[in-house]
């Protein structure tokens, strides 16, 4: 999706830009050149690059298709990124099981050699389903899905609380209550640690 001439971008807010893509919807490719970027690595992390592809493209179609129902009231500052996780996180809970099949399948793959990048250490660094260790992917597999959607928004989407609020559309009391017992769970299963927190640090807490 392209920017087609005359679309007024600069720092035209999100809520602006979805406001006059109901009259002029051409207009909405300009949200799409914001954030599809962000939104394809959060897939990608969940599922793998392949279906990411196709479940980015389905996520915009989807908020173009609900733009009308957007509301600014309701969205924590300007940015359209929980609206469109949040989404994304719908869809992704129709593949559940994909999910679930790839954490189990990162958590089988052998540990590096000697000579390699430890994996833990990227994983520390970088929290990503093509980084995640052995022991981390386990747990990620193994946590209910209503907590691995909250943990993984803060740690892969880098949204803070409220915007998960928002994309998930609970109370944010809701959304500390998960996120508390998935880091328990990860703690538990990490022995003590808990490297989802590196990725957490992204200035929307």
């Amino acid at each position: 999706m392209t920017v087609e001439p005359g679309i007024r971008t600069g720092a035209e807010r999100d809520a602006s830009v979805i406001a006059r893509s109901r009259d002029e919807p051409e207009a909405f490719a300009v949200l799409f050149d914001r954030h599809a970027d962000a939104v394809h690595r959060y897939l990608a992390r969940r599922l793998g690059g392949e279906p990411a592809d196709d479940l980015m493209a389905e996520t915009f179609t989807t908020a173009f298709q609900q733009r009308h129902r957007y509301d600014p009231a309701r969205a924590t500052g300007d940015d359209a990124r929980p609206w469109l996780l949040g989404i994304a996180t719908n869809l992704v809970s129709r593949h559940r099981r994909a999910e679930a099949r790839r954490f189990k399948a990162l958590a089988r793959i052998p540990a590096p050699a000697d000579h390699e990048e430890p994996l833990a250490d990227r994983a520390a660094a970088r929290v990503g389903a093509q980084a995640v260790r052995r022991e981390l992917a386990a747990a990620l597999a193994a946590l209910p899905a209503r907590h691995r959607d909250v943990l993984l928004l803060v740690a892969w989407g880098g949204l803070g609380y409220e915007e998960v609020a928002q994309a998930l559309g609970v109370p944010i009391g809701t959304v500390r209550s998960r996120l508390h017992r998935a880091r328990s769970k990860l703690r538990e299963a990490l022995g003590g640690s808990d490297p989802t927190t590196l990725r957490e640090v992204s200035g929307h807490d």
